[in-house]
């Protein structure tokens, strides 16, 4: 490992040849020396520690480069850009557009002549209308002449003050506060500044309180799609909730996510949740301890922490035996993509046979 440009590993092996050479120190002094040595490495390793070959997440790398130099990504050798066959997102024409204007050429202007119709030539436009909507309900009231009581129509469902925001404006609000992630001020600067609609910070609370009872039915709905799923991906990372740290369980595979938030790491909160406790596929997780007391299921390792660890054990301690088994995950990687997501037989009996081989090797 360097440190502004001084190769700490060779001075400490150095210092250590040093202290094998010298037989002027006393047993108690090489013995000082060795602890120092060893808990400089200790410490330097901690501070080689990143993203790249480690669990430490993206946002506490100091060199923020490291994000962008991904050593397990290779080039492709494409070109830039879309791809031939990739469908693509470009805008398309359709049939039924909101408004039609006729543009309608200017007969003078033309040379004489006799001219039939030819139709038209079409290009769309495709814009945003953004502008507030008021929709005033009135409630006919009638009197009743001789006993003077008095009648009105009913309001619709929903409809109980002189003055409220619309479910649009609700679901809008709650979708670029919790799904956009944007600060409530930021909300409150778009609805005012676009729309003139005044929202207050109390108001965008009550609107994603709402929005999660409302959602109460579905976040069970979906924990019963994961408890039933054959394959599940479990992680946990901090998160802070009014000053204090959480932790932010997520149980995930290609069709469903679900996060659980808890004040613990464990299985206290696992178990609250409730999807590990009935789940019965094959759990792929890191090797953190909790997830083993799960022993309904099937447990398979995550290769992107193996790799992180594997690259670490390369780069710091110089284990070539990390480098050698990297590389195969990446080779079974690459197969396993090439092939559509699963192995044939020949392929799966190459990587095996490529397996056998390393761990026959003498070492």
């Amino acid at each position: 490992m360097k440190l502004d440009n001084i190769d700490i590993d060779a001075t400490l092996n150095e210092v250590e040849k040093l202290l094998k050479e010298d037989k002027q120190l006393t047993p108690a002094l090489k013995s000082m020396i060795t602890v120092l040595v060893l808990l400089v490495k200790l410490l330097t390793n901690r501070v080689g520690l990143n993203s790249r070959n480690s669990s430490k997440p993206p946002s506490t790398d100091f060199d923020k480069k490291i994000n962008k130099e991904n050593p397990n990504r290779k080039k492709s050798g494409k070109k830039i850009g879309g791809q031939i066959g990739h469908a693509g997102s470009t805008l398309q024409q359709i049939e039924n557009p909101d408004d039609v204007k006729i543009l309608r050429i200017n007969r003078r202007s033309l040379p004489k002549g006799d001219y039939e119709d030819g139709g038209f030539a079409i290009r769309q436009v495709f814009d945003l209308d953004i502008s507030r909507w008021v929709t005033e309900y009135q409630a006919q009231i009638l009197i009743n002449k001789k006993t003077g009581k008095r009648h009105a129509a009913f309001f619709p469902d929903g409809i109980t003050k002189a003055v409220q925001y619309g479910s649009t404006v609700k679901a809008h609000a709650v979708y670029m506060s919790q799904y956009q992630l944007l600060p409530y001020n930021r909300v409150q600067e778009f609805f005012t500044e676009q729309l003139g609609i005044p929202l207050s910070e109390g108001t965008l609370f009550n609107f994603n309180k709402d929005a999660f009872k409302r959602l109460k039915p579905f976040d069970q709905f979906a924990k019963n799609k994961l408890t039933q799923a054959i394959i599940l991906h479990v992680d946990e990372t901090g998160i802070n909730i009014n000053g204090e740290g959480h932790w932010l369980h997520c149980a995930t595979n290609a069709s469903w996510t679900h996060f659980f938030p808890h004040k613990n790491r464990g299985n206290i909160a696992t178990d609250l949740d409730g999807i590990l406790p009935a789940f019965k596929g094959v759990l792929c997780h890191d090797h953190w301890k909790p997830y083993y007391c799960y022993t309904n299921c099937l447990h398979s390792l995550c290769n992107a922490h193996h790799l992180r660890e594997l690259t670490r054990a390369w780069e710091q301690d110089k284990q070539e035996w990390a480098k050698q088994i990297k590389a195969l995950l990446e080779e079974m990687n690459r197969a396993v993509h090439k092939a559509g997501g699963k192995l044939g037989d020949e392929a799966s009996e190459h990587i095996g046979k490529s397996t056998d081989n390393y761990w026959r090797k003498p070492k």
